[in-house]
């Protein structure tokens, strides 16, 4: 039986890999920004990454919304929280975000059940 978690995580990294070893410069840069972005600071990094997650469901971008609920997961964020942060993309993004609100949903749900993240 397929996990989702390991193939989306082994996929990440094999491509992520691919793309940094080009050795571009831009593409570096963003990464070394993305990294320290969701360093601890003035906000811990849950509170990020739960900002994140709004953020990619708003936007629609499936892998991001995975990459940051595995993210909040290993945070220790609750469901709640995770619905609750949820429940806001949804309102800002309105009713386009549901198909992803649906998914992000069953991911989470994945994640508890495996214990990864």
């Amino acid at each position: 039986m397929s996990n989702p978690v390991e193939e989306f995580n082994a996929y990440r990294s094999k491509m992520n890999e691919k793309l940094l070893a080009d050795n571009n410069k831009v593409i570096k840069r963003i990464f070394n920004l993305d990294t320290n972005a969701y360093a601890p600071g003035v906000l811990d990094v849950k509170t990020k990454e739960l900002l994140g997650l709004v953020a990619s469901a708003v936007l629609r971008c499936d892998d991001c919304v995975k990459y940051h609920l595995e993210s909040s997961f290993k945070e220790g964020a609750s469901k709640e929280e995770v619905m609750e942060t949820l429940s806001i993309a949804t309102l800002v993004g309105g009713t386009i975000v549901l198909p992803h609100l649906r998914r992000a949903y069953e991911y989470w749900e994945v994640l508890e059940e495996s214990g990864q993240g």
